[in-house]
């Protein structure tokens, strides 16, 4: 990493284009009628310090950060419900423009801290005047109760350097299933209210019939 710059830019280039194509595909959601699994997406290239600092914790050479250190381009991609979560999935798998290497559940399987997120790892072709570089990059995918939790925490790991007071990491575990119970009934009345839209519509039509 003797020039950070230049070693950064092909993972702020894969950061911009991939923030262009998953808000891209939120539109064509909104103008098909149909209702978007993406609420927003938001993406950041990780700083030196930062990347150094993991590196160190990882036990990471530098000269092997491009193949070991997955997530220095990271795009978060945040949804409403953690049904449409398992939908955005499905639209990653299923597109050519780059390949997915690694998926973690962090749902199904949350972290002992109460982390929840789905995070998948993909290999993303940056176009440079060098030719094709094929970099990783990290794509989380939470819904919004999922990513006001990690933010705090987040935040509070660094007033801690990670070392939690008993008391503070239980109530954290404590948030965290609250968070998850909150998303889980959102869903069920997102259900109940598209049940009602059926049953009212399939009214009026027999109602028009008349």
């Amino acid at each position: 990493m003797r020039d950070c710059e230049e070693f950064l830019l092909p993972y702020k280039q894969a950061v911009d284009e991939l923030k262009v194509k998953f808000r891209g595909l939120r539109t064509q959601f909104e103008r098909s009628d149909e209702q978007s699994p993406i609420e927003f997406v938001t993406g950041r290239v990780k700083p030196v310090a930062s990347i150094r600092d993991k590196a160190r914790r990882k036990n990471i050479p530098l000269e092997r950060l491009e193949a070991e250190m997955q997530d220095i381009a990271g795009v978060r991609i945040m949804c409403q419900f953690v049904d449409d979560i398992k939908k955005v999935v499905e639209k990653i798998r299923m597109r050519k423009d780059f390949k997915v290497v690694e998926e973690k559940d962090y749902i199904s399987h949350n972290k002992p801290s109460g982390y929840r997120s789905y995070h998948m790892v993909i290999e993303y072709p940056v176009q440079t005047v060098y030719g094709e570089k094929k970099i990783l990059a990290e794509i989380q995918i939470r819904t919004l109760a999922m990513n006001f939790w990690a933010t705090i925490e987040h935040s509070l790991n660094y007033k801690y350097e990670g070392q939690f007071p008993e008391e503070i990491k239980t109530r954290l575990q404590r948030a965290a299933e609250a968070a998850f119970r909150l998303d889980e009934e959102m869903s069920l009345i997102r259900e109940e209210i598209k049940e009602a839209q059926a049953f009212f519509s399939k009214k009026k039509e027999q109602t028009d019939d008349c």
